[in-house]
């Protein structure tokens, strides 16, 4: 199994950047897709960009052209370019890993964008 810890949250103003970092440990030879969702306060949690252990990237419509995913498997770290940041993308975000066939959680990290 793995362990998911991320990294880089924190509040910034509307329009800007933020980039995130989710660090995999553990039995991290048997990695697949990695990815990220948020949830906002108040609604489900829902997917935002993904990247396969070969670098094919999927987004969700609403952060497409704002956001990129990207990954470094030799140290085994996905992240999350994020710009041209909206209120709306206040929210908890969690770092995700289909791990062998299994669905690996991070505990989140909180993204706040103030208007």
């Amino acid at each position: 199994q793995v362990q998911l810890v991320e990294f880089g949250g924190g509040l910034v103003q509307f329009g800007g950047s933020l980039r995130l970092s989710c660090a995999a440990s553990g039995s991290v030879f048997s990695l697949n897709a990695m990815g990220w969702y948020r949830q906002a306060p108040g609604k489900q949690r829902e997917f935002v960009a993904a990247i396969s252990r070969g670098g094919s990237t999927d987004y969700a419509d609403s952060v497409k052209g704002r956001i990129a995913i990207s990954r470094d498997n030799a140290k085994n770290t996905v992240f999350l370019q994020m710009n041209s940041l909206k209120p709306e993308d206040t929210a908890v975000y969690y770092c995700h890993a289909d791990w062998n066939g299994m669905d690996y959680w991070g505990k989140g990290t909180l993204v706040t964008v103030s208007s």
